[in-house]
């Protein structure tokens, strides 16, 4: 038994006439109506009652009709998901994410796949650093890698998405909250609270190189994993810190930033995928492109009616 042998069927008792489905089927309706004749032989069973006149099901051609259209339908349907599938239109999709983007690209990422794309599911890994992600991204636990550079690993295709302007973040009523903006050298004798380094974060190395370039060593307080407990420990006075400016979406109460100087003092976000690609990750880089443009400019706190984050 093969599949036309359920299409011609279907056609058959769905038009109970011979012609009519002979004509639905683009063929002529003798062979037609041997391959029905064929099919009640190998099932053993008489599926229609023929006439001059009319043609009927039996009971048995009622209950097996029934099946056929179930199993044509579920084909069809296996058929069109696979397309899809394989027009990247469809499937599941998990992203990794550094701490910064996590509460700003992040959200707008997710919530304009799901209007573009609504059938891929998409799984989220915040609060990842780039280590974890390229190591996720090796192992295929994740699809697709927003991390801070360097990414120097074989096998992944890497793209630059925006470049995030540096802050300084300070526990509310620092002193150094009066100025409008900050230079690096103004945090010199500051005590840090800084990402791992034991964890290999980008921001820690680059917190040592910015520092250095300005001609001091930091005095590092705490390391943290993730950005949040960062913020949280410098709104409880356990030090200052440096980070990418979209950190201030997370707006910790009793944190306050002020953008650092000179203000090409920055650091990229990048995108980071399996060089082998897929539909799926080339329209999800379409949106992702579409949206991940720089953050708008921080508002002069000098002119702002709070210094609190995100105010």
């Amino acid at each position: 038994m093969e599949l036309r042998h359920l299409r011609y069927f279907r056609a058959v008792g769905e038009e109970l006439h011979f012609g009519r489905a002979a004509k639905r089927l683009h063929i002529a309706q003798p062979p037609l109506s041997h391959q029905i004749r064929l099919l009640e032989r190998e099932l053993g069973v008489q599926l229609l009652t023929r006439t001059t006149r009319s043609v009927e099901l039996t009971a048995a051609g009622r209950a097996y009709l029934d099946r056929a259209i179930s199993i044509l339908d579920a084909v069809h349907d296996a058929g069109e998901q696979v397309r899809r599938v394989a027009g990247g239109v469809e499937g599941h999709l998990s992203i990794g994410c550094v701490g910064s983007a996590t509460y700003s690209l992040l959200p707008q990422l997710v919530q304009t796949l799901r209007h573009r794309l609504p059938e891929i599911e998409v799984n989220v890994r915040g609060e990842m650093l780039a280590p974890a992600q390229l190591s996720a991204l090796v192992a295929g636990e994740i699809d697709l890698a927003l991390l801070r550079p360097p990414v120097r690993v074989e096998g992944i295709t890497v793209e630059i998405l925006r470049r995030d302007r540096l802050v300084a973040l300070l526990p509310e009523g620092h002193n150094l909250t009066e100025l409008t903006e900050l230079h690096i050298n103004d945090l010199a004798d500051e005590y840090f609270v800084t990402h791992s380094a034991r964890r290999q974060s980008a921001m820690n190395r680059l917190l040592t190189t910015v520092c250095a370039d300005a001609g001091f060593t930091p005095r590092i307080r705490h390391e943290v994993d993730e950005t949040s407990t960062l913020l949280t420990m410098v709104a409880a006075g356990m030090g200052v810190a440096i980070a990418p400016q979209p950190t201030v979406a997370l707006n910790i109460a009793g944190a306050c930033y002020r953008p650092l100087s000179p203000s090409t003092l920055g650091i990229d976000l990048v995108a980071a995928w399996a060089t082998a690609g897929s539909p799926l990750i080339d329209n999800v880089m379409a949106c992702l492109r579409s949206i991940a443009r720089s953050p708008s400019e921080l508002n002069d706190p000098g002119t702002s009616s709070s210094p609190n984050i995100g105010r």
